[in-house]
């Protein structure tokens, strides 16, 4: 019963705010932006609150005491609680506008989605502790570099919107949400803010693995599909930020890296689900 109620209030609170954002009120504005400051302090409050409850559900549904249920739709939970933190940790810094029209109605269907699909008891050792963070680091990395993509999706499409000529620009709903975004140099820095970020968190994935299957499995390295995009990912993603540190890398070209990054960590990912959801 608990678990159900926190199910429908964390979903009822994302589509309440959710609704607000799309009614042209931004709830993380910042204090400069002409919000109301007891207005833009309540927003932030409910969300935080609402992040708090979307964490203890999903540590409450996928860690059981005895084992760990996991699957596509807690994956999918998991990245947006991820995604809708950083949103909110983010607004107390950069302008976001817009972006909450996208984060939190994503958030409010994807909190409901374990609760409709469910997932599959997986690993004999998922309750161990060592796992565990391992199995968190792992997901807060692939959750943020997912973040990074959309994130380039975004701006990718935000600068094709810059560049068509005006006559050449249809009106609609999604070309008023992209005009609503912030300036395309702010999506920028925050992009390679996330990027940095997602590189520890990648960074301590490859380690953390190394010293459970040191542990667990009496080897320190398995070569197999997994590790090797895992680790190409991973030199891809530095390589990126060091041409952004040394050469100034920016635009298209690198849009297009870290879409092409991306999709080797998604490999990753998807070879790792695989054999969670199919072997076990």
């Amino acid at each position: 019963m608990t678990v159900m109620v926190l199910y429908a209030l964390t979903a009822l609170l994302y589509g309440s705010l959710a609704v607000i954002a799309w009614r042209g009120r931004d709830i993380c504005a910042l204090p400069h932006a002409g919000a109301a400051l007891r207005g833009m302090h309540l927003g932030r409050a409910v969300l935080g609150a609402t992040l708090i409850l979307h964490g203890v559900l999903l540590h409450m549904t996928i860690f059981l005491p005895d084992a760990m249920v996991f699957g596509f739709a807690f994956a999918l939970s998991a990245m947006l609680w991820l995604s809708t933190g950083i949103y909110w940790l983010e607004s107390f810094f950069f302008p976001l506008g817009g972006l909450g029209r996208l984060v939190l109605p994503g958030a409010a269907i994807a909190v409901l989605l374990p609760f409709l699909c469910g997932g599959k008891r997986v690993l004999p050792y998922a309750a161990e502790p060592l796992f565990k963070l391992h199995f968190v680091i792992a997901n807060v990395a692939y959750g943020l570099f997912a973040l990074v993509a959309l994130h380039a999706v975004l701006m990718l499409c935000v600068e094709r919107r810059l560049h068509a000529p005006r006559a050449a620009r249809r009106e609609n709903i999604l070309s008023d949400w992209l005009g609503s975004l912030p300036p395309l140099l702010t999506l920028e820095k925050l992009l390679f803010r996330l990027i940095a970020a997602g590189f520890v968190w990648l960074t301590l994935t490859v380690l953390s693995g190394m010293v459970f299957s040191e542990r667990m499995l009496n080897q320190v390295f398995r070569f197999d599909p997994k590790t090797a995009f895992a680790f190409l990912s991973w030199l891809m993603f530095g390589a990126l930020l060091l041409g952004r540190k040394l050469y100034g890398w920016r635009g298209r070209a690198a849009l297009r890296w870290v879409l092409a990054a991306f999709i080797v960590l998604l490999l990753t990912y998807t070879s790792s689900r695989f054999v969670f959801e199919t072997l076990f």
